[in-house]
């Protein structure tokens, strides 16, 4: 399949996506409460990790079209990066090409109803992530490899909880003003701009799906900037130097 056609596509393969993602988190849940566990239902659904398998899909999909064979792409297995601050840390996509790392891309989610602990979590974790794999660069861990591309997607249930406005703490001093009666869906909005706008990652992709539309492929993107479409064209640009 060319290229273009699948950028024709992309929003048909992210529906998939989409849909894969909340039928596979049901089937979870309900395999978990048949098994007597259903207090730990909510747990399951959050840690099952082939939820993400249709964007991983896509992914891989836009790379092997640019021309990257399928050996150089890994997934579930040998995603494991050198660390600077850890000994390895396991990404959800990993490129790498006749020792050369290519891209490293990080695929997550989240759901109701705890959006407080984890917004914290999520981002803690993006920009450690990130932190972790530049200092390993700039020491060389990944050899000669030119500055790779370092992706993050993020999917976020749409829900009342998450478009509610969020009070902030200001014991001492002021936030800055874009987070004042921000929701959650606005919160990670800004993040994964921010991460792009600091350059901690290349690019980044939000949308968002509720749980009811989303078993039918529907999801929204709040903000352009941050659309499937351009983290896509980030990416396939890359790795096509490389093919």
């Amino acid at each position: 399949m060319k290229q273009n056609e699948i950028f024709r596509s992309l929003s048909d393969y992210t529906a998939k996506a989409v849909a894969h993602y909340w039928q596979t988190r049901g089937t979870q849940r309900r395999k978990q409460e048949e098994g007597n566990k259903a207090d730990q239902g909510l747990r399951s659904a959050v840690t099952g990790g082939a939820q993400m398998d249709g964007f991983i899909d896509l992914f891989t999909k836009l790379i092997t079209n640019a021309g990257i064979p399928g050996n150089s792409i890994f997934r579930k297995k040998a995603v494991e990066l050198p660390g600077f601050f850890r000994p390895t840390k396991e990404w959800d996509l990993l490129v790498v090409r006749e020792r050369t790392l290519i891209a490293a891309i990080e695929a997550k989610s989240q759901v109701g109803p705890s959006f407080g602990n984890n917004f914290n979590n999520r981002t803690e974790e993006a920009i450690g992530s990130a932190l972790d794999l530049w200092t390993a660069f700039r020491e060389k861990a990944y050899l000669e490899s030119p500055q790779p591309f370092l992706g993050y997607f993020f999917m976020l249930e749409d829900c009342e909880a998450s478009n509610r406005p969020v009070g902030v703490q200001e014991p001492h001093f002021k936030v800055f003003p874009e987070f004042v009666g921000a929701s959650y869906m606005r919160r990670y909005e800004l993040f994964c701009r921010k991460l792009v706008l600091e350059r901690h990652y290349t690019a980044s992709a939000f949308i968002t799906s509720s749980s009811h539309d989303g078993l039918n492929g529907v999801f929204e993107t709040p903000s352009d900037d941050l659309s499937i479409e351009r983290f896509a064209k980030v990416l396939v640009a890359h790795v096509a130097t490389f093919a």
